[in-house]
C-alpha cells in the first residue's frame, strides 16, 4: 500500500468512528454522499411500480396516509449494495457486535409519506422486544432517502441524546430535529433513539427506505425465511444471504435440523444430522469439563448464628 493510500484508509477508519460515536452521544449520525445518486435512482425505478400498487397503511402508528411495503432484497438486484454497504455494516458492527455473535438483518422497508400525511407518533424501536438491558443497543436503522428529506415534506424526526433518557416517553417537540437530507445520503439511528417521521405538508409524496439490523439472537421484524426463502436467497452471495437469516447464531441458535440454515443453500446432503455451532470458549469449556478440569463447587456454607 503506498502512502496516499494509507492516508486514504486512515481517514475512511476515521470518518467511521466518527460516525460511531456521533450515534453513541446524539443516538444518530449522517452519512452524506454514502452512495452515487445513479445507485438511488436505479433502485427508486426499481420500486416505483410496487409503490403504485401497494395499498396504504392501516393502524394509528403506520398511518393511514403512508404505504409501506418490505422484502427489498428480491424486490430489486440493486438492494444488496445498501444492505451491504461497507460504512454502514462497520459503524452497526461497532454498536452491536459487543452484544451479539454476529448482527442480522431486521428489515429492509419502502415508506411513502403522502401529501397531507401526518407525523407519526414518537417512539423508539426497540419497543418491540419487551425487556430492555441498560447499556445494550438491540437495533441500528439506516434511512436512505429517495427524494429530498426536507421539514416541509415529512423529514425524519430525531430527539438528540434521547437514547441516554429512555424513562422519558414523550420529549418536548422543540427538542426534535427534522434530518434533512438528499438522495444518497443515509441516516443510522439507534433503536433507543425517539424519532417519528414527519408530516407532509407539500403537494409531493416524499419516499424512502429502512434498512435495520438487530442483535443475531432477537427475533427480528421481519421472518427472513418467508422473506426470502431458499430457492431466493440461493442468489445471494453469501454474506448476504447470512446476513438475512441463513447462519446460525452461536451457540445453535436459529437453525435448522440441528445445523446451520446455510444448508440450504448450499445443497448439502439432506440426510446429515446435528452439527454443533458453538463459541470457541464454549467448546473449551466443555473439553475441560470432559478432563476432568472443572469440578462441582462446595455450596457456601451458612454463616454462623
Amino acid at each position: 500500500m503506498n502512502d496516499m493510500a494509507a492516508i486514504a484508509g486512515d481517514a475512511h477508519r476515521t470518518e467511521l468512528g466518527m460516525h460511531a460515536e456521533a450515534l453513541q452521544s446524539q443516538g444518530y449520525s449522517v452519512i452524506r454522499d454514502a452512495v452515487p445518486l445513479e445507485m438511488v435512482h436505479a433502485l427508486a425505478s426499481d420500486l416505483e411500480p410496487v409503490f403504485e400498487t401497494t395499498s396504504l397503511s392501516v393502524g394509528p402508528f403506520y398511518g393511514g396516509t403512508t404505504k409501506r411495503f418490505h422484502g427489498l432484497l428480491r424486490r430489486s438486484p440493486h438492494m444488496a449494495a445498501f444492505v451491504q454497504h461497507a460504512g454502514v455494516l462497520s459503524t452497526v458492527e461497532a454498536i452491536l457486535g459487543r452484544h451479539c455473535d454476529t448482527i442480522q438483518l431486521n428489515l429492509t422497508q419502502a415508506i411513502e409519506i403522502l401529501p397531507g400525511g401526518d407525523a407519526q407518533p414518537p417512539h423508539r424501536d426497540q419497543d418491540m422486544w419487551p425487556v430492555h438491558t441498560s447499556g445494550v443497543e438491540y437495533l441500528v436503522n439506516v434511512m436512505w432517502p429517495f427524494s429530498p428529506y426536507t421539514a416541509e415534506n415529512g423529514a425524519t424526526i430525531i430527539w438528540p441524546g434521547s437514547h441516554r433518557r429512555q424513562d422519558e416517553i414523550v420529549i418536548d417537540a422543540a427538542e426534535g430535529m427534522g434530518i434533512e437530507m438528499e438522495p444518497g445520503a443515509a441516516l443510522l439511528f439507534l433503536g433507543s433513539t425517539l424519532h417519528a417521521g414527519g408530516a407532509n405538508r407539500t403537494h409531493r409524496p416524499r419516499r424512502g427506505m429502512i434498512v435495520s439490523y438487530s442483535l443475531g439472537w432477537l427475533k427480528p421484524y421481519e421472518l427472513p425465511w418467508l422473506a426470502y426463502p431458499p430457492e431466493i436467497a440461493k442468489s445471494f452471495a453469501p454474506e448476504l444471504a447470512a446476513l438475512a437469516g441463513y447462519r446460525a447464531h452461536r451457540p445453535n441458535l436459529g437453525t435448522h435440523e440441528g445445523r446451520c440454515p446455510s444448508h440450504l443453500l448450499t445443497g448439502e446432503p439432506s440426510e446429515l444430522g446435528a452439527v454443533d455451532a458453538l463459541r470457541p470458549e464454549q467448546e473449551e469449556l466443555i473439553a475441560l469439563y470432559r478432563a476432568g478440569a472443572i469440578l462441582p463447587q462446595e455450596p457456601a456454607s451458612a454463616p454462623a448464628a
